[in-house]
C-alpha cells in the first residue's frame, strides 16, 4: 500500500534509476553549435593562416617532445646518481677578447702581404735620387758612389750600405740615406770643412777638424798652415793643434797664419801680421781662447796665455 506523499515533496526514485540530467540535455545544443562554428571557421580560414597554424602546432609538438626527452634524461640521471652537466658560457670579456684577437690576426696578415708586395714588386721603386748638401762634391759623384740601380724596390735598398759608400768620398764627412715614398731615394751629405792646410810636394793638402786629409788644391783664404811632424787623425800633436784652432773665436781664428805643434805641450800660433801667441798645452783651452781675444786688443808682439791666470803681453 502506498503512502501518500506530502505536498511539495519529491517522489523518491528507485535505486539504479538515473534521473535525466537537464544539464546534459542543454549542453548538447551548445557543443553542436561550437563544432559548427569551428567547422565554419575552418572553411573560411585562408591557406596562409592554416599553414602558420600548422607550423605553430608542429613547434608546440616538438617543444613538448623535447621537454619529455629532457625530463626522461633528468629522471635517468637521478636514478643513476650522475651530476647534472654544466654548460659553460662565454662571458662578454672573453668574446670581446676573441674578436680583438681575430682582427689582430687579420691585420697582421694584411700588413705582411702588403710588405711582401712592396718588397718584391716595383710598385714603389727608386725612380729618382735626390741629393742635398752638395758644394765641392758634385751630385753625379754622390749618385755614382750610391750605386743604386734605377727601378730597385725601395724596401730592398740597404740605406746603411748606401750611406757608407757615399761617405767613402774623401770630401764627405757624413751621409744619410732616406726612403721617400713612393719612388724617391734622398741622400743628404755633410762635406768636410778645412781647418788647417799643409804643404806637400804634390801641392797643398786640406785637413778638417778631425785631422783627415780630404783634398788637394789651392788653400782657401783665412786657413792657417799646420806644422807637425806627422799630421793625421791619429797624431796627438795634430789633434792638439786642431783643438786649439776650433776653440778660437772666428775673428781671432781668421788672424792666425800658422799653427806649430812640435808636441802637445808646446803649441804656438803665428798671426798674419807677425805677432806670436804662446799657447802651451791644451789644458783650459776655452779660458785661454777668451783671454787671447782680450789681449789682442793691446799693443805687443808676444802674447803668452800658457797660464790663463797670469796672461802677459810683451
Amino acid at each position: 500500500m502506498t503512502e501518500p506523499t506530502e505536498p511539495g515533496t519529491a517522489e523518491p526514485t528507485e535505486p539504479g534509476t538515473a534521473e535525466p540530467s537537464e544539464k546534459s540535455e542543454t549542453a548538447e545544443p551548445s557543443e553542436m553549435s561550437e563544432t559548427a562554428e569551428t567547422s565554419e571557421a575552418e572553411d573560411f580560414e585562408g591557406p596562409r593562416r592554416r599553414a602558420r597554424r600548422e607550423r605553430e602546432e608542429r613547434r608546440a609538438a616538438q617543444a613538448r617532445a623535447t621537454a619529455i626527452e629532457e625530463a626522461r634524461r633528468e629522471a635517468k640521471r637521478k636514478v643513476l646518481g650522475q651530476p647534472e652537466p654544466q654548460t659553460k658560457t662565454l662571458g662578454r670579456g672573453t668574446v670581446r677578447g676573441l674578436k680583438v684577437l681575430m682582427w689582430t690576426a687579420v691585420l697582421a696578415v694584411v700588413v705582411v702581404g702588403l710588405g711582401l708586395l712592396l718588397y718584391f714588386t716595383p710598385i714603389m721603386s727608386a725612380r729618382s735620387i735626390l741629393v742635398t748638401g752638395v758644394g765641392a762634391v758634385t751630385q753625379e759623384e754622390v749618385v755614382a758612389a750610391a750605386a743604386v740601380a734605377p727601378g730597385t724596390p725601395l724596401l730592398q735598398v740597404n740605406t746603411d750600405a748606401v750611406a757608407e759608400r757615399v761617405a767613402g768620398i774623401r770630401r764627405v764627412a757624413s751621409a744619410r740615406v732616406q726612403r721617400q715614398y713612393p719612388s724617391t731615394l734622398r741622400i743628404t751629405i755633410v762635406e768636410r770643412v778645412p781647418v788647417v792646410v799643409r804643404d806637400y810636394p804634390d801641392g797643398v793638402h786640406l785637413f778638417d777638424k778631425d785631422g783627415v786629409d780630404f783634398a788637394t788644391g789651392p788653400p782657401p783664404p783665412g786657413i792657417p798652415y799646420l806644422e807637425t811632424d806627422n799630421p793625421g787623425p791619429n797624431d796627438p800633436a795634430t789633434e792638439a793643434a786642431l783643438q786649439v784652432m776650433t776653440s778660437l773665436r772666428p775673428d781671432v781664428a781668421s788672424q792666425v797664419g800658422r799653427v806649430s805643434a812640435p808636441s802637445m805641450a808646446s803649441i804656438t800660433l803665428t798671426l798674419i801680421d807677425g805677432r806670436t801667441v804662446v799657447w802651451g798645452t791644451t789644458d783650459r783651452t776655452e779660458e785661454k781662447a777668451l783671454k787671447l781675444a782680450a789681449l789682442l786688443t793691446q799693443p805687443g808682439q808676444v802674447y803668452d796665455v800658457s797660464s790663463p791666470d797670469l796672461p802677459t803681453v810683451k
